[in-house]
């Protein structure tokens, strides 16, 4: 009956499929990654850049994890940025612009190290299900293989469709057949489908750019590293273009306009608001007389270069026009037209917070089915989707793999996505998090990492390296505590603090404005002696210090909310003190804590105190539900 088994099968390779793939074998499950085409694993299907604000920070997360999208885009950087470098460590965000070719070759190289996985060039048709649960995958070649949970990551492809001007050409992505038959199972399943669209820029010809005339944006002089494991940026590095759109390049657009799919009625799917098209930034933003487009090179042997900006859908010849009429691409040839591509996606308020559906035993969902856009959401998800399958697949009676809102950005994600669905492709921003001072680019390891042992998803090498970073922030920290100085010793070193007799210490001097890094080596020698990732930390921890305990005094508090579970099939309607209004919310929504119930639109605290207090004399333990 049975062609093959594993474990768990992940259906697609893109960054949450390979991500789960990993995650999954890393937890010691048998398994298989099916994808349509082996080439193309790990393939940067949209922009050739990972990392930025908000962002950066799940990044650094899915490699305080042991996840690959760090270390890849390492092997494969070109070109790095610290973005917000000006403002504060909390939304500062991380991000390399990579050779595509070397990122996936990355990507493929990590996987084929992966023991327990294994990676075949199939199609997933149907799911096979018995008694409510996921027991096997049909694929299109005919081979039926069992499973104990699979995880879907179809990324664009369920019912796919490319748009550009009026054709319309089935695809998930370019030269790639859309997945139908999945898109009809998880429709025949029950599953809550709805329709989004997101979009790609024409991309152009090096050659042909007129790079003199244009701005140049160059990378940090010393790069930084998205991954923990990496000691050094290799790479040879490059530099950017800068051009703008301009009147002349407004007026092609909305003169065309009728012609774009998106504003022609061809498209239902919502776009993303915080990626707009350029047709939607010449309609929305009608004052603005130009917009900034950044020429990326795709590659350091690719002459393809990506203009980030120009996200269009509009007919090729208007395409060419419009490049024409900007700076430095007057003459520059388009290798590919830009397009709009419209897809499936499922509810996310179907699923658990392990990322599992409600109704569904052992399937779980990670990426764009989700609803999210970029490549960083999809890979966080991805990891958490594809250790709770393990853990799901060897029968763990342990909590799922849930990160709390106030311990990471994916925890944010993950809880905005199940709770609150999706109206557009969402987007994660250091805005969504309440926490975001606690919650940096530069502490993910020490927030997660534990996190991750107690998963099993953390190698040997990740564990050491993470061992040797802690002890020492915790050396330095507890150093930084003790050693102080006197406002007569600050003066001398050039520092500006008030001469009152009082004592600082090194922790209290990182904080303060009037003492410069120059000034603080100076009073505390061994300042300079610490690893650039320990400093950068430590220098972080004191500037938010007074911050953070409050914080963390609010987020313990939340905790503890969140921890009251709310059992499953629980009738509202029998909760004393509610309103309708109320049992209706609550009963669409179905939250499985008492935290999540708080953050749904328009349940009032009286609601809230009301379903604790019926909680309460039920006798529900505080802890979260599967």
């Amino acid at each position: 009956m049975w062609d093959a088994a594993y474990d768990v099968v992940v259906i697609g390779g893109g960054h949450a499929g390979c991500e789960a793939a990993a995650a999954a074998a890393r937890c010691g499950a048998r398994t298989l990654l099916l994808t349509h085409d082996l080439a193309r694993l790990g393939e940067m299907s949209c922009n050739p850049a990972i990392g930025g604000i908000g962002k950066g920070h799940l990044v650094r997360e899915v490699d305080a994890l042991d996840g690959l999208m760090g270390r890849a885009a390492d092997a494969a950087g070109i070109h790095f940025k610290l973005l917000n470098r000006s403002k504060g460590p909390a939304v500062r965000g991380p991000r390399a612009q990579a050779d595509r070719a070397l990122y996936r070759t990355a990507i493929q190289g990590l996987l084929a190290a992966q023991d327990g996985l294994t990676c075949e060039a199939d199609a997933a048709e149907d799911l096979i299900l018995r008694d409510g649960r996921v027991e096997g995958v049909a694929a299109a070649s005919g081979r039926r293989i069992r499973c104990g949970a699979a995880v879907i990551t179809s990324g664009t492809f369920l019912r796919g469709v490319i748009h550009v001007g009026t054709k319309r050409i089935p695809a998930g992505r370019v030269d790639e057949a859309p997945s139908v038959g999945l898109a009809l199972t998880l429709e025949r399943l029950g599953l809550p489908l709805g329709r989004l669209k997101t979009g790609t820029p024409p991309r152009l010809d090096g050659d042909t750019i007129d790079w003199a005339a244009l701005e140049r944006q160059e990378g940090d002089a010393v790069p930084e590293p998205l991954s923990v494991l990496t000691q050094r940026i290799t790479n040879p590095q490059v530099a950017c273009g800068i051009t703008h759109t301009n009147p002349n390049t407004h007026a092609i657009i909305r003169e065309h306009l009728h012609l774009s799919a998106v504003y022609g009625g061809r498209i239902e799917g919502v776009g993303p608001r915080y990626c707009p098209s350029v047709e939607d930034k010449v309609v929305r933003f009608a004052d603005k007389e130009r917009h900034q487009i950044f020429l990326e090179p795709e590659g350091l042997d690719d002459r393809t270069v990506y203009p980030n900006g120009i996200s269009t859908s509009l007919p090729e010849e208007v395409q060419a026009a419009m490049i024409a009429s900007m700076a430095g691409l007057e003459r520059a040839v388009i290798l590919r037209p830009g397009y709009a591509i419209e897809y499936d996606h499922v509810d996310p308020r179907a699923l658990h917070p392990s990322l599992e559906c409600r109704n569904l035993v052992g399937l779980f969902l990670a990426g764009q089915i989700n609803g999210t856009t970029g490549y960083e959401e999809a890979a966080a998800q991805g990891l958490l989707a594809g250790v709770n399958a393990a853990h799901r697949a060897g029968g763990s009676m342990e909590p799922p793999a849930v990160l709390a809102r106030g311990e990471a950005y994916a925890g944010v994600m993950v809880d905005d996505l199940t709770l609150h669905g999706v109206s557009e492709p969402y987007r994660m921003l250091t805005a969504r998090a309440e926490h975001r001072l606690a919650l940096r680019a530069d502490n993910a390891a020490m927030r997660l990492s534990h996190h991750g042992e107690a998963w099993g998803c953390i190698g040997s090498e990740r564990r050491a390296a993470h061992g040797r970073f802690a002890a020492a922030c915790m050396e330095a920290l507890t150093r930084a505590r003790q050693e102080g100085a006197t406002p007569t010793q600050f003066s001398a070193a050039g520092a500006l603090v008030n001469q009152d007799g009082r004592r600082r210490s090194a922790l209290e001097a990182l904080s303060l404005p009037g003492v410069t890094p120059e000034a603080a080596k100076c009073l505390f020698p061994w300042l300079r002696d610490l690893d650039g990732c320990v400093r950068t930390w430590l220098e972080a921890e004191a500037l938010y210090a007074p911050y953070l305990e409050r914080q963390e005094q609010e987020r313990q508090w939340l905790a503890r909310e969140e921890r009251t579970s709310i059992p499953r099939g629980l009738d509202f309607a029998m909760v004393p003190g509610l309103s309708r209004e109320m049992q209706d919310r609550l009963s669409r929504a179905q939250p499985d804590t008492l935290g999540r119930a708080g953050r749904l639109p328009g349940i009032t605290p009286a609601a809230l105190a009301a379903l604790a207090v019926h909680l309460r004399r039920q006798g529900t333990v505080s802890r979260e539900t599967a």
